[in-house]
């Protein structure tokens, strides 16, 4: 394995009885970066964690991660990573310090040794001020934060988020987002998935996007964006305009499928230049639809999946099967 890899992985393939929840999938992560697989659910992202993890045994494909082999040294694999799942793994019944430092015990520290490990820990994660309190009293985002910490007992060479931010306010996601990017400075390699496209976008230097069990396209944010083009217009209508009859007409004048926004009051299009864009912004005019603003620009993550996959990335389709 290349020294500069944290994880590569070929072929990957995970089946649960005649689905493919992984299906031949290839991985590269840098050592360092934090790296994000993106995907709607059911994509098999999970699945595809929990196989580098060595939860599942792949049923194809071969993996390294941190220069172990994921068949022949799976216990190696083990000693150099750390996982956080989608919910929380911690006691509820217990302080947020008496949780690390149970753990750190576990990972062989000893009385003083375990203490300072867990308020080291409680420190860096801002939750020095609620290390006393039981964890059923905290708030999402510091069992989130908490969740993480333990995690880290002992810093790990990769760093395994499964969808760390889901179910948070906006407040808490910021909060969860500027400490993993503080994780990936001191080192740690973290691959993350997640259904958030706003997510990838602010945190990955390099972005997988799978579907369906298949990697579909991957690189930077801006190389993906690059993939779909430039010219899109976007349109936003006035209160109770006909979207609809607004819809059909730019995809009439525009020879592009329309997405709507899952609010309704934004349609998006390829429209390829400013003129054809105005063109079709006076034809909307023309016919009756009042439009409350409109504006040229490069497309989202969230444009850019809706491209790639034909379809929107909140869809949920059947959730990955478990073992």
């Amino acid at each position: 394995m290349n020294d500069l890899l944290a994880i590569s992985a070929r072929g990957l393939i995970k089946r649960f009885g005649d689905v493919h929840a992984v299906n031949g999938i290839d991985l590269d992560v840098p050592r360092g970066m934090i790296f994000a697989i993106l995907g709607p659910n059911g994509a098999g992202k999970t699945t595809l964690m929990r196989m580098l993890a060595t939860l599942l045994r792949p049923d194809g494909g071969t993996a390294q991660v941190m220069g172990h082999d994921l068949h022949t040294a799976p216990g190696d694999v083990r000693g150099a990573i750390a996982m956080t799942g989608q919910f929380a793994s911690l006691d509820e019944d217990l302080t947020g310090r008496d949780n690390l430092m149970l753990l750190a015990r576990l990972w062989g520290f000893k009385g003083a040794a375990a203490r300072a490990r867990a308020d080291d820990l409680l420190a860096a994660f801002e939750l020095s001020d609620a290390a006393t309190r039981q964890v059923k009293d905290y708030s999402g985002g510091m069992r989130r934060r908490l969740d993480i910490a333990a995690s880290l007992i002992v810093t790990p060479g990769v760093l395994f988020l499964d969808e760390p931010t889901t179910g948070l306010d906006p407040t808490a996601r910021q909060s969860v987002w500027t400490m993993i990017r503080g994780l990936a400075q001191s080192g740690v390699t973290i691959l993350l998935t997640t259904q958030y496209l706003e997510e990838a976008d602010q945190l990955a230097a390099r972005i997988a996007v799978i579907d369906k069990g298949k990697k579909i396209a991957e690189g930077t944010s801006r190389e993906l964006k690059a993939q779909v083009g430039s010219g899109f217009l976007h349109v936003h209508l006035a209160e109770g305009a006909d979207i609809e009859r607004a819809a059909r007409l730019l995809e009439t004048r525009l020879s592009h499928t329309v997405r709507r926004s899952t609010e309704g009051g934004q349609l998006t299009v390829v429209a390829g230049t400013a003129h054809t864009a105005a063109t079709a912004v006076a034809a909307l005019i023309a016919d009756g639809i009042e439009v409350a603003d409109f504006s040229m620009g490069s497309p989202s993550l969230d444009e850019v999946f809706f491209s790639l996959t034909g379809r929107e990335h909140a869809e949920e389709p059947a959730q990955e099967q478990k073992p």
